[in-house]
């Protein structure tokens, strides 16, 4: 118990900075903007629509679900659980490694659990799926072995039953532990000797659903996350130079990490340079030693190497996978595989101790103190790089400028800060490297639609689509320039483009609706408003539309103000009341309904705010509408803006 609770001692205080660590990359498309995670409907959607995510993991998208319901979508939350989780997993791990006899257990663990290489996995958030997918690997993998090594050798129903639940749970959390029934055969054959039919057998089923599994998620990659085209055209040749050389990368990762980076350069693979065959080589040259020296060596190394390759396998090239088109190789691939090379590590160190006669003297655990401690202040120093996404990519920049995608993430995040000429200048270098970077060319027409260039912005916004042609959001903001060139029609097509894509897309529906409405087609404009509401149930623009459609309608039959009225308010209430916006449609909609005092109040409130002077003419129009509702009178019917 002792020895447990140091280690999740140890793992929280060299994590400690994850947990002041904001959102980085698509960790808000997975929480803060992810809908599935603000209702009950949605946790059915997350568990019986394979879309409804980002990626079909349903106990990820479920814990991310518990959470929302106990702090929202802020990041410290999230971070924390993530290195609980980490911890756990690395307490079962020591707990395996104790029942299967191997010399340092505690610090074989320990090292997984302060390994730098695992920060990316615990402090992103997107990689929930490591952290929570280790536990039950590990929980399973330790109720199997328990069982096959006990008294009888043998595994109850029962326990069957639960290991098969906790290897699903693992599944369902990140399709790599479709690599534990082949481990746990390995472990069998190291520990025995031999493997019986009744071992193979007990392996079946879980063998079923891995496969299943894989397929599932291969298939999502391909058909919904997108790795599919000309950056994933690999032979078979190339792709085992890829996973030879990916292999040596990760192991000295391991042995020696520095430096780490978010993402690494993406290789240059060429079957007709013979250097590249040295890696492969290297990989089989290692195997074939292990395997003759195994009767005087012992199977362990053996195991340990075919361990670490065989958990890697789904993430060395031979499938793809959507972060190929940046690199061939990512810190977190290997979260699970590197406990073999590391237990390989502290067993061969307890070797060697024991025959210098090291292994006797108190001395021997300073060397395994050291390297423990300079692991976690490497940690905790690499958590720091992951508190906000300017300095992830600021630092993925600095060891590998040529990636692409950090220039083209950092231009955004520029743009918020008025630094528009640096970040056209990243956004110029991403398209230098990647002639084809569908994001380089959205951003730079996002800088000129802020510079108000709305012609360029049509223009970057079409190479954008040409190249990413499924992508919905690009689409939006196509139809979204081309309205405010007054492109009414070719609006309209953008937006039903963005439609047939994703068809509940809120932005392209409430696009859609508002330019309807400009054309004087309100009840086409209001059912869409409606479905724009139902897919986001939280975005107070249809609100706000839908709202001063029912109030001013000129068919009385669909006029209804107090409907207007709780969704101009539910959507004041979404916004805080700091939109000066919609604080105008709420007021004008209170008019409509005859509750002019509520009117004043928030129109009165709208001009207060500072943002109200920014917008053009809503200080005047308030103004003039807050006279009207002192003199009980109902503002005039006129067409808003296209969105608040």
């Amino acid at each position: 118990m002792a020895l447990s609770l140091l280690l999740v001692i140890i793992t929280v205080a060299a994590y400690l900075p994850a947990t002041r660590c904001g959102d980085i990359w698509d960790d808000d498309y997975y929480v803060e903007n992810n809908q599935t995670l603000r209702s009950f409907d949605g946790l059915r959607r997350i568990w019986f629509e394979l879309r409804a995510t980002p990626q079909y993991y349903p106990m990820v998208f479920t814990s991310y679900w518990l959470e929302y319901r106990l702090w929202g979508p802020s990041p410290p939350g999230y971070h924390a659980v993530n290195v609980l989780f980490h911890a756990l997993s690395a307490v079962l791990l020591w707990r395996i490694l104790v029942l299967l006899d191997i010399r340092g257990a505690w610090l074989a663990a320990a090292l997984f659990a302060l390994h730098p290489v695992n920060v990316e996995s615990v402090a992103w958030i997107t990689e929930r799926k490591n952290v929570l997918s280790g536990v039950f690997y590990f929980g399973a993998a330790q109720l199997y072995l328990r069982s096959a090594f006990g008294p009888t050798g043998r595994i109850s129903a029962g326990r069957y039953a639960t290991f098969l639940a906790l290897f699903l749970c693992a599944l369902l959390s990140k399709t790599v532990t479709c690599t534990l029934p082949a481990a746990l055969l390995l472990v069998l054959w190291w520990k025995r000797g031999r493997l019986r039919w009744s071992d193979i057998l007990a392996m079946a089923p879980p063998f079923v659903l891995g496969i299943a599994s894989g397929l599932l998620t291969a298939w999502m990659e391909k058909g919904h996350v997108g790795a599919i085209g000309q950056d994933w055209n690999l032979s078979f040749l190339d792709r085992c130079l890829i996973a030879g050389r990916a292999i040596c990368f990760y192991t000295l990762k391991l042995l020696w990490p520095h430096p780490l980076a978010f993402i690494y350069p993406r290789w240059h693979i060429d079957a007709t340079l013979w250097w590249q065959f040295v890696y492969p080589l290297v990989v089989l040259t290692a195997f074939v030693a292990l395997w003759l020296a195994r009767h005087r060596l012992g199977r362990g190394p053996l195991v340990a190497l075919l361990f670490f390759v065989g958990t890697l396998f789904p993430a060395l090239g031979f499938f793809n996978v959507y972060p190929m088109l940046f690199s061939f190789v990512a810190d977190h691939f290997q979260y699970l595989a590197c406990t073999g090379l590391l237990t390989l590590v502290v067993a061969a160190a307890y070797r060697l101790a024991d025959l210098r006669g090291w292994s006797r003297r108190p001395a021997a655990a300073i060397p395994a103190a050291l390297v423990l401690v300079t692991l976690a202040g490497v940690t905790w120093h690499r958590c720091s790089v992951y508190v906000d996404e300017e300095a992830l990519w600021r630092d993925t920049l600095r060891k590998n400028p040529a990636a692409w995608i950090a220039h083209s993430n950092m231009a955004p995040i520029l743009m918020s800060q008025g630094k528009l000429d640096e970040a056209e200048s990243h956004c110029r270098e991403a398209l230098r490297i990647r002639p084809a970077c569908r994001e380089a060319f959205y951003n730079l027409g996002s800088l000129r639609a802020s510079q108000g260039k709305l012609d360029e912005t049509v223009d970057y916004f079409r190479k954008a689509a040409e190249l990413a042609p499924d992508v919905a959001g690009i689409q939006v903001s196509l139809g979204t320039a081309l309205q405010a060139l007054g492109k009414l029609d070719e609006a309209i097509d953008a937006y039903r483009r963005a439609l047939q894509i994703t068809p509940n897309d809120a932005k392209a529906l409430n696009g859609l609706g508002t330019v309807l409405e400009a054309q004087g087609r309100p009840d086409e404009a209001l059912s869409l408003y409606r479905q724009a509401m139902q897919a986001n149930p939280d975005s107070p623009n249809p609100m706000i539309r839908a709202a001063w459609i029912l109030a001013t309608h000129p068919d009385a039959r669909v006029r209804q103000p107090d409907e207007a009225v709780r969704l101009a308010q539910r959507a004041a209430d979404l916004t805080r009341h700091q939109n000066p916006e919609v604080l105008d449609i709420l007021a004008a909609t209170c008019a409509v309904a005859g509750r002019f005092d509520q009117a004043a109040a928030a129109a009165q409130a709208a001009m207060e705010l500072p943002a109200a002077s920014q917008v053009p003419g809503l200080m005047d129009r308030l103004t003039k509408r807050l006279e009207l509702y002192k003199q009980r009178a109902s503002p005039r019917p006129e067409p808003i803006p296209p969105g608040p």
